[in-house]
């Protein structure tokens, strides 16, 4: 195709195709590298000769080195996805290590991911699900870093749509949230919350554009859950703890894997040690039982590698 006959915009499926990934992975690019786009009548449109430009700017060289690793084991530093047993896990880390300091930075499991891949924590936490629909971050992690880290699963936990008590407007599945007297409250791109609620919805026969609320994004589970008890949402994502935790009822979509991300250079780090194995505690088992919406068969093991050199 010449330059004259090259459209000036690009839609998010062209887009997709100019850079070479798949349409979930542009919406991460807009708001994580800032790839050029602007949203007209709620649908995202890239102008082709910014984004060729942005192009040879930021994908020359994609990976960042990964240096030695933060040396403090008196600091231990978290960044990722949003979740209540894990925050109380945290607040379980301080009580049982009192000479360590603990920062979690909720970004969402996409800022996690690259808050790692800087070299910005000791540890990040991500539920990305691939286009296979069976597995969970492995093609995210492998598309960032230049070695793969080690990956040490803390749960698995129940993803849904959050709705009132009774379910007062009927709502029973992904399509009538496009319904006109349905709003709904969102989480932010780079959450795999969100990540999971677009791809039911580009699964449907509806579109983003056709749903009220949609743009409205709230940074926690919790959050949504708030909103949509409080009257001022109908429906919302989040997970099954916190439909149980605010006796608002629940339409589950599927189980997710929860992962820690790991650099194998920090991984035998006293206060990272120290958290996993925290995970076999039986203080931690009953905090786990507190909560409903969590399988914690596979917590504390790995899931990459096999084998820890």
């Amino acid at each position: 195709m010449n330059g004259k006959n090259q459209k000036k915009f690009l839609t998010t499926k062209e887009a997709a195709e100019l850079l070479n990934v798949n349409e979930k992975m542009i919406y991460s690019l807009i708001n994580e590298k800032g790839l050029p786009a602007t949203k007209v009548t709620g649908k995202w449109l890239f102008p082709r000769r910014t984004v060729e430009q942005w192009l040879e700017t930021h994908m020359i060289n994609n990976h960042v080195t990964e240096k030695a690793g933060i040396a403090n084991e008196n600091t231990l530093l978290i960044a990722g996805s949003d979740d209540p047993l894990f925050q109380e896990t945290i607040s379980l880390y301080h009580a049982q290590h009192t000479d360590v300091t603990i920062f979690f930075a909720n970004l969402g499991s996409i800022g996690g991911l690259n808050s790692l891949r800087r070299n910005q924590c000791h540890m990040g936490v991500c539920h990305l699900l691939q286009d296979d629909e069976q597995e969970y971050n492995f093609e995210f992690v492998a598309r960032e870093f230049r070695h793969m880290p080690v990956l040490v699963n803390f749960s698995q936990r129940q993803q849904g749509i959050i709705i009132h008590k009774n379910n007062p407007k009927g709502i029973s599945k992904i399509s009538d949230l496009a319904r006109p007297d349905i709003r709904i409250v969102n989480r932010p791109m780079s959450t795999g919350t969100r990540l999971l609620l677009d791809h039911e919805i580009a699964k449907s026969k509806i579109s983003c554009s056709e749903i009220k609320g949609y743009d409205n994004e709230l940074s926690r589970h919790i959050d949504v859950g708030l909103e949509i008890l409080a009257g001022r949402a109908d429906a919302g994502p989040a997970i099954s703890a916190v439909a149980t935790l605010l006796n608002l009822d629940f339409i589950p979509l599927r189980w997710e894997r929860f992962d820690l991300l790991i650099y194998k250079n920090n991984f035998f780090n006293r206060s990272i040690q120290n958290f996993l194995g925290m995970l076999n505690d039986q203080d931690f088992q009953r905090l786990a039982q507190s909560f409903t919406g969590y399988d914690l068969s596979m917590c504390g093991k790995i899931v990459y590698p096999n084998k820890v050199n």
